[in-house]
């Protein structure tokens, strides 16, 4: 093993006034060949010299947000400076997202970028920025499914039941959302594209006052996100007869796929990705996605993310943006048939 002295450690010399005892201990350290811990750098360029923004379009306390200050500090930690998230709610996170697009293409303003980005772009009619031309996507963070459930007290076990259910009760069948629009929403919209079945949307201004009606009677049932359906779920209170991604997720596995109860080719989540403002230097882009994917890989992150029904999903800027593509014209698709409009 070669040999180290101060000199070697960033031309750094022992102070003549540092004690006896302090330079014997890092002597010994050194000749140990143990690693002392060191705080990540900026590249050459200097990038980054001060804390970076994360904006998130929601609230505190939802998903997203708990997802985007899960990443924050690990990405700090591998930055080498403090990543503080900046809730800008409203419309649907377009607040977030103008602010985000108009920022300075520095480095210093990073966005999370989400299905209802792709949503939006033909959800409302304008705009107040280009859900593609205004961003530079930097990777895909995660994605959660949507669980279809039901009340309890109704005769349904599974998904052939639903089906059966709506098609013999004289008004169809009812589900609840959290507005219209949402992914939540949309979820049930494509499944009644693809089922021809009679159903009938009952949006709500938020997820909880529609679980609320749905553990009432008041609804029969709602393609909810997990983290919100799962506790009713596992206490009983709602039944959980398919999932609506394209595995079963480990914290309900016994719950069939949509796919695999013969709508083959489901697949529906919720997703979270990292995106920067357009013309951000390349050299920073990587420098994120490299850092993002560390953080991903990350044991105790991928650990909390299953905790929250979310399944980690890496990756290169260019599979988010062939995916985020993908997902615009999708969604462009279910908005235009079922009719959904920004409230």
């Amino acid at each position: 093993m070669s040999q180290h002295t101060p000199a070697a450690l960033g031309q750094r010399t022992v102070s003549p006034s540092l004690p006896r005892r302090a330079v014997l201990a890092l002597a010994a350290t050194l000749a140990c060949g143990v690693a002392m811990p060191l705080q990540a750098q900026p590249n050459a360029s200097g990038w980054p010299a001060k804390p970076v923004k994360l904006v998130v379009g929601y609230a505190a306390g939802g998903a997203t947000d708990v997802i985007a200050r899960l990443v924050a500090v690990k990405l700090g930690d591998q930055l080498g400076q403090p990543v503080v998230v900046d809730n800008r709610a409203g419309a649907n996170s377009n607040v977030g997202a103008e602010a985000v697009a108009r920022a300075p293409a520095d480095g210093y303003t990073l966005y999370v970028y989400t299905i209802a980005n792709t949503i939006n772009a033909t959800l409302y009619p304008k705009l107040g920025y280009d859900p593609v031309k205004d961003f530079e996507p930097i990777g895909m963070i995660a994605k959660i499914p949507n669980i279809l459930v039901v009340n309890p007290k109704l005769p349904i076990k599974n998904l052939a039941d639903y089906v059966r259910y709506a098609k013999e009760s004289k008004d169809g069948i009812t589900f609840a959302s959290s507005g219209s629009g949402s992914s939540i929403h949309l979820s049930g919209e494509m499944f009644k594209m693809q089922s021809k079945l009679k159903m009938l949307h009952v949006p709500y201004r938020g997820s909880a006052p529609a679980v609320t009606d749905l553990l009432g009677g008041q609804v029969d049932s709602m393609f909810d996100n997990t983290p919100s359906a799962l506790p009713h779920v596992q206490a009983g209170k709602l039944r959980a007869i398919a999932i609506t991604s394209a595995q079963r997720s480990p914290l309900l596995p016994d719950v069939p796929t949509l796919a695999e109860s013969g709508y083959a080719g489901f697949d529906v989540q919720s997703w979270f990705g990292l995106a920067a403002p357009a013309g951000t230097p390349r050299a920073v882009i990587e420098q994120v996605n490299a850092a993002l994917n560390k953080v991903l890989a990350q044991p105790e992150v991928r650990t909390r993310l299953q905790e929250l029904a979310a399944t980690p999903d890496g990756g290169t800027p260019d599979k988010m943006r062939q995916f985020a593509a993908s997902e615009i014209k999708r969604w462009r698709e279910v908005v235009k048939e079922s009719g959904a409009s920004a409230e």
